[in-house]
């Protein structure tokens, strides 16, 4: 498949878009195939529209006819073969093997949603049939469940190019929620985004959804990000990155007439709290934590940027050991020249704070566009007092807090932010003693993690990738598992409603028996 560089607006590719730019290979910096578009107001206008009109029609496909769509997108995802993997490569710098992983996640989790969707208690259908007679006064006929919402806008992330981005976990939540969507493609992966664009297209049309159901467009975030969040067709918006640019589109969504929720998963530095007893063996945790901080060159949201300790000898020791492996970690080459230049500004201000100091640092010094890990410490009583301190620097860094004593660790865990983890190491026998510290954790974090490193993040129900403001906007909903549907419904009551308006999942057996004699076309694969 040839890479044009074109909008899909809705299932029409013929969008000429104005100015266009290229993108160019992260380590030999040749240009690759396609002249990116960026789309025209007219263009996103129109996207729009086709998603309103879609949304009228999609909304009602049923819960089975979803879960086929979403089959068949995973199914045109694999179908690209190679081709997918090899742009991918070429777009992050991303190893084969973590991209195929990723790959792996972006199809499964689209069968994860369509597998919910055919089980389909997750719209929460409740059923309070007409109490006519009921003294001293009737109960009228109630029925409640979650409906979706309307267009969803998506905006793709930097560092999972296909796990978070055109067909991902915020795509997927909300086509199998019944709500279309328009993605924004990252300009950092222009080429990969078109690919799976033309996957997400082919299924549309295969699967008879109407046009506008899904729509991606190229362009910058301040012209096209700024007219789609603004657009009154668009009802929510899904979106993973940093702090300032998810809280840029959470202020414009509030300006609009028409208030619209942002949720945005952002920044994140979650915390480790080191209990004594975590020490012990320090060699093996610092061999554990090294590799966390540095995996990816640090570009995993869930990257343990922060490591909170009591002082004493063992720590001193610990301290020595992370040294050791983190100087044999090579610098990496990171996402792009601009994460690049941003990770070594933001890890140069941290280290620069008032008594803050360098630890552990690779040997190496790599070259501009790779990320050189570092280490730093402070005492708590610095850290507290600092909120520079708190601010996330995306990349292979990690600060340890040596607290004095445990009422100044409890003064550090309580001036924490919002996180989207918090991790406790340390023996059974000591978590008892230190529950206060815990429960004073869980207030922080929308996960907590028990002798483990935080990066890596499961797919599944069970699931929670969000936290308390600033990791979110939103610490009530997910962005990973199958509660991330929830983001995209609202709950609505229907009264007194005539059987033949009300949604299947609403209608008792008696009423379904009635309407499989009117149609005969109707079986319980319909749902």
């Amino acid at each position: 498949m040839s890479i044009h560089g074109k909008n899909f607006i809705g299932n029409d590719l013929s969008a000429q878009g104005d100015k266009s730019n290229k993108i160019y290979d992260i380590n030999s910096n040749i240009a690759l195939e396609g002249d990116f578009s960026h789309a025209t107001s007219n263009e996103v206008s129109k996207a729009l529209d086709l998603a309103s009109s879609a949304f009228v029609v999609y909304k009602q496909k049923s819960q089975i006819q979803r879960a086929v769509f979403l089959e068949t997108i995973a199914e045109e995802i694999m179908n690209l073969g190679d081709e997918l993997i090899l742009r991918v490569m070429s777009e992050s710098n991303l190893p084969r093997p973590r991209l195929e992983g990723e790959r792996g996640r972006t199809v499964g989790q689209l069968k994860m949603f369509a597998n919910l969707l055919r089980e389909g208690s997750w719209v929460e259908a409740t059923i309070d049939t007409a109490l006519p007679n009921r003294a001293p006064l009737p109960r009228n006929d109630l029925r409640k469940m979650l409906r979706p919402l309307g267009v969803v806008s998506v905006f793709e992330a930097s560092n999972f190019p296909l796990a978070f981005s055109c067909a991902g976990g915020d795509t997927a939540s909300a086509l199998a929620a019944g709500c279309p969507v328009i993605v924004k493609a990252h300009s950092s992966h222009s080429g990969t985004s078109e690919l799976v664009a033309g996957a997400i297209i082919k299924a549309v049309i295969k699967c008879d959804m109407p046009s506008g159901t899904f729509s991606m467009v190229h362009g910058s975030g301040r012209v096209v990000g700024q007219q789609i969040v603004m657009h009154d067709a668009v009802c929510a918006v899904g979106f993973t990155g940093s702090t300032y640019a998810g809280m840029e589109l959470y202020k414009l969504a509030n300006t609009r007439k028409h208030p619209i929720p942002v949720f945005a998963e952002m920044g994140s530095i979650n915390p480790c709290l080191f209990l004594p007893s975590a020490l012990n063996d320090t060699k093996k945790l610092a061999a554990s934590y090294a590799f966390s901080i540095t995996l990816g060159a640090g570009q995993f949201c869930t990257n343990p940027g922060l490591i909170i300790a009591l002082k004493d000898e063992k720590l001193e020791i610990f301290k020595k050991d992370l040294a050791q492996e983190i100087e044999k970690v090579k610098p990496a080459t990171m996402l792009s020249s601009s994460i690049a230049k941003a990770y070594k500004e933001n890890k140069d201000k941290a280290i620069a704070q008032h008594g803050t100091t360098v630890i552990a640092q690779a040997l190496e010094d790599g070259m501009i566009s790779e990320g050189k890990a570092i280490v730093a410490s402070v005492a708590g009583s610095e850290f507290i007092k600092n909120p520079t301190l708190q601010e996330e620097v995306f990349g292979p860094y990690s600060l340890l807090v040596e607290c004095e004593n445990k009422d100044e660790l409890m003064q550090v865990i309580t001036s924490l932010e919002g996180q989207l983890t918090a991790t406790v190491m340390g023996e059974d026998y000591e978590m008892d003693e230190f529950s206060s510290y815990i429960y004073a954790l869980e207030n922080k974090a929308g996960r907590i993690l028990f002798n483990s490193v935080p990066t890596g993040v499961e797919v599944c129900h069970s699931m929670q990738h969000g936290g308390p403001f600033p990791a979110a906007t939103d610490a009530r909903f997910t962005s990973v598992g199958t509660g991330a549907i929830k983001r995209f419904v609202r709950p609505v009551c229907f009264q007194d409603c005539p059987v033949s308006l009300l949604p299947l999942e609403l209608r008792d057996e008696n009423e379904l028996k009635i309407l499989r004699m009117v149609d005969d076309s109707y079986s319980n694969e319909s749902l």
